[in-house]
């Protein structure tokens, strides 16, 4: 059963567990951020984008200057880079392999950090981004997931690409994979989500308390953890 939005104010004044903590920590905390049954959440100050999935002669967003002041141009470092796109597209498409990701190797999760102007940046539907939310939250005898909100949605902005769904016991900024349909301007503090909580069945298995998590207490964009290769019977 999910939580309504009085509910998880309740929770967040309520001390549960034998630590002394309430079952819901969100900070910052704004009630007027406070919905039906979730909380907003909102986009921190910086990107991440994976260094070897972008030719070095183009840039990964492009400050916003304002509408139609913004060309194919633009995404490239210099006017010789643009024309060398023009005769040779097929070095700079993503589709091509030496662009790839490997979850099984770090060196693939090297990144680069992208500072989000207060005037806005545009970024590519031809990237993937890692974004993180402002708010640091943690969340006890609960189930919490983040999702878009509407005008997020109705943008193309996806906030997460299939890594959604938290751990009860999970500690941390959330961490966004960010993707676009169109190029897409963000802003540093933008509404670009909401958070949810709701109940679940079973004795506990806390996410801070297991060997095996990875990102508990993450602190901004978090890289990829490498992906272990593990046969079964």
């Amino acid at each position: 059963m999910q939580l309504t939005g009085p509910e998880i104010l309740r929770r967040m004044q309520l001390n549960q567990d034998k630590n002394n903590k309430p079952d819901i920590i969100i900070t910052p905390f704004d009630e007027k951020c406070l919905g039906s049954n979730s909380y907003d959440l909102h986009l921190s100050t910086t990107l991440k984008y994976y260094t070897n999935t972008l030719h070095p002669w183009m840039k990964p967003a492009i400050p916003y200057k304002g509408p139609n002041k913004h060309d194919m141009k633009d995404w490239f470092i210099d006017e010789a880079a643009y024309k060398n796109f023009l005769k040779n597209p097929q070095e700079f498409d993503i589709r091509n392999p030496k662009f790839l990701l490997d979850p099984c190797n770090d060196e693939s999760h090297q990144t680069t950090e992208i500072e989000i102007p207060e005037t806005g940046l545009i970024i590519s539907p031809n990237i993937g981004y890692l974004g993180s939310t402002v708010e640091y939250t943690e969340t006890r005898n609960l189930f919490p997931y983040i999702d878009g909100k509407s005008s997020v949605g109705r943008n193309f902005i996806l906030n997460h690409h299939t890594a959604g769904r938290g751990d009860d016991g999970f500690c941390g900024n959330w961490t966004l994979e960010i993707r676009t349909l169109y190029p897409t301007v963000v802003y540093p503090y933008m509404r670009i989500g909401q958070i949810y909580y709701e109940t679940f069945i079973g004795e506990r298995k806390p996410y801070d308390l297991n060997k095996s998590s990875h990102y508990n207490n993450q602190v901004g964009p978090t890289a990829a953890a490498k992906i272990q290769i593990e046969k079964t019977r």
